[in-house]
């Protein structure tokens, strides 16, 4: 059974289906930004700070788990700070000339976002250091005992990185950014508001109680809630009158076998797996992997962290568990339960 991410739509990742409807959607100032509230009001103060002394924004690193809004916050950050901005990934850097390249070409207090920042290859962390620190690019030109280097000046310039593994970042370069926040995930009243939001601009009828249905079965992730109200209108549509109701959410939300959670089949199926296979484990992460025919890097990064986050799948040093609160949801009794009501 090949299960690829690209498919699942809880998935909290960017998907090519989200392009055009993540673009229309995303909020261009702070005051339309809903929910990470922290993180936006010291943004809010910093920026402020910057344009009244007349200087750019310090460096910023955003981190938390995917589809939060990190690429949507950094946009808003060039847009308050009236500059442009420049979006690439850590990936998509390849060579320290690849830097050069995108530093160079940045006007006077542009922002420069990239995604990923945790997958720089450390040759161009190297050169991204005093870029961040003294605005200047060093450069070795030639090869061999007639190698020189060169020094060039930087237009100033605010580096906005985003990750979803903070841990992953070195040392030195967590440690040159002056302002770090971490966004959260969303409640399902603060997710309401972002599907109430999205279907005006989208032009799609919805009742409160259907916007609250979307909202409490995505994950906590405004890119699933915007990607489930897409869904939801389909059926509504054919179904209904066009009208998002609770009912005719509840309804395709069941047709895509997203449960009250937004727990999804991939989920249960890994759960269930477990407790069926090997009561529940402690099991391996490659067991897993092979018993429902997934990557076991697919399994830790993309299904294990809402799992654990919910608290319904744990890790021990022997392995994975399902915990009581997985057994429950899905409707199995844990192995002895039977015996100890009856007794």
């Amino acid at each position: 059974m090949d299960f690829e991410n690209e498919n699942r739509i809880v998935s909290p990742d960017f998907l090519e289906s989200d392009s055009d409807l993540e673009m229309s959607l995303r909020p261009k100032t702070l005051r339309e930004y809903i929910g990470q509230e922290k993180a936006k009001e010291n943004l809010k103060i910093y920026i402020e700070a910057a344009k009244g002394r007349g200087e750019q924004l310090d460096h910023v690193l955003l981190y938390g788990p995917p589809g939060l809004g990190k690429t949507t916050l950094a946009g808003i950050i060039a847009n308050e700070m009236q500059v442009q901005i420049r979006v690439t990934s850590g990936p998509a850097i390849e060579k320290p000339g690849d830097l050069a390249a995108l530093l160079t070409n940045l006007g006077d207090g542009d922002v420069l976002f990239i995604d990923e920042i945790h997958r720089l290859s450390r040759s161009v962390e190297e050169v991204l250091y005093p870029a961040m620190e003294d605005n200047a690019l060093d450069i070795i030109i030639g090869k061999g005992p007639s190698a020189r280097s060169i020094r060039l000046d930087l237009p100033k310039f605010t580096l906005v990185g985003a990750t979803t593994r903070a841990g992953q970042l070195t040392a030195p370069l967590r440690d040159r950014f002056g302002v770090i926040a971490r966004l959260e995930m969303y409640t399902p009243e603060q997710l309401s508001q972002i599907v109430r939001r999205s279907a005006g601009i989208l032009g799609i009828a919805i009742e409160d109680e259907g916007a609250l249905e979307i909202a409490s079965r995505s994950r906590g992730t405004p890119r699933i809630a915007n990607r489930l109200l897409k869904r939801a209108r389909d059926f509504a549509e054919v179904m209904g009158n066009g009208v998002i109701t609770a009912d005719n959410a509840k309804i395709a939300l069941s047709r895509m076998e997203i449960d009250e959670l937004g727990l999804d089949s991939v989920d249960r199926l890994l759960l269930t797996s477990m407790i069926r296979n090997y009561n529940g484990g402690p099991v391996g992460l490659e067991t897993i992997a092979a018993t429902i025919g997934e990557e076991a890097v697919t399994i830790e990064d993309v299904y294990e962290p809402y799992l654990m986050q919910i608290g319904f799948l744990s890790k021990t040093p022997r392995g994975r568990v399902v915990t009581p609160l997985g057994y429950r949801h899905l409707g199995i009794p844990m192995p002895g339960q039977q015996q100890l009501d009856l007794s």
